[in-house]
């Protein structure tokens, strides 16, 4: 195994942060049940029934309340570091036995994570072969405007700019992941969202109200300072207007699906197996559309 990547989250206080904005997520949860219904819209188009699934991560009761008739689940339980899911546990290590589960779900959990690479392994492992894992998390792009604007109100200020701002997975990064942790037939994809909101101070209310303000071990520790944050939506205002008043702010979902390893998947052809040549049918394209004249 190659060695882990260097910490970026506070862990503990990332989880401090989601206990104390847990009574009032439901009021600021609406990216999480969008991500919710992506997952479910994925699950409707595969041709297969999953009778054990689990759900983990702060969307995994969404994703439960949100699952259709043509999802096919059969027995779904969740998990999450915080009280009221089904079971106490981390993405990193699940309480499953090697090859029982039919589908494993990360809902809004892998972009607050200093490694991906155990909770993709773990999910392999729990999953029997031919099991579905699916992940959605924030992608690169989210909330880049609040990160231009926070710099640039800093560097004005400051004359340095500190990490506000969680670095988020880019979605080609997500299919690389998944093929190196062994999935078959990974898949990466991103739909992007624009929110627009009457007032800054409602983005900043909807992050901590969802748990999601910064949890870096290298940014600034305590409340941001009054003038930076002042400036700050100065310059949130001046550069990401919305059309109607107001700001906007974009979230890129992206969702990565992979499949347990099993005989029955179609297999990529081995390197010089093909039967015909590239360049003939080039060649005998280009023939066929030649002018006869």
């Amino acid at each position: 195994m190659p060695p882990s990547p260097p910490a970026i989250f506070h862990i503990g206080a990332r989880r401090a942060k989601r206990l104390r904005a847990a009574k009032n997520f439901p009021s600021h949860d609406f990216v999480h049940l969008r991500a919710a219904e992506d997952v479910v819209d994925r699950l409707e188009t595969v041709l297969k029934r999953f009778e054990t699934a689990l759900f983990y991560g702060p969307g995994a009761e969404h994703v439960r309340q949100a699952l259709t008739e043509k999802a096919d689940i059969g027995e779904a339980v969740t998990a999450d570091d915080l009280p009221g899911a089904d079971l106490s546990a981390a993405a990193h290590n699940l309480p499953f036995e090697d090859e029982s589960l039919d589908l494993v779900v990360s809902a809004m959990a892998m972009h607050a994570i200093n490694d991906p690479m155990p909770a993709l392994l773990e999910a392999r492992r729990v999953l029997k072969p031919d099991g579905l894992f699916v992940a959605v998390l924030p992608g690169e792009r989210s909330l880049f405007e609040l990160r231009i604007a926070l710099q640039a109100a800093e560097a004005e200020l400051l004359g340095r700019v500190a990490p506000r701002v969680a670095p988020m997975m880019a979605v080609k990064d997500g299919g690389a992941l998944l093929q190196a942790a062994g999935f078959a037939l990974p898949v990466a994809d991103v739909a992007r969202l624009t929110v627009e909101y009457e007032y800054p101070a409602k983005l900043f209310q909807d992050l901590r109200g969802a748990g999601e303000t910064s949890a870096l071990l290298a940014g600034p520790k305590g409340a941001i300072r009054r003038d930076v944050l002042t400036k700050t939506i100065e310059k949130y205002l001046e550069l990401y207007p919305a059309e109607a008043g107001g700001i906007r702010a974009t979230v890129d979902l992206i969702t990565l699906t992979g499949w347990k390893p099993h005989q029955s998947q179609p297999k990529p052809l081995k390197p010089g197996s093909a039967k015909a040549s590239l360049r003939h049918a080039i060649m005998t394209s280009t023939e066929r559309t030649e002018d006869p004249t």
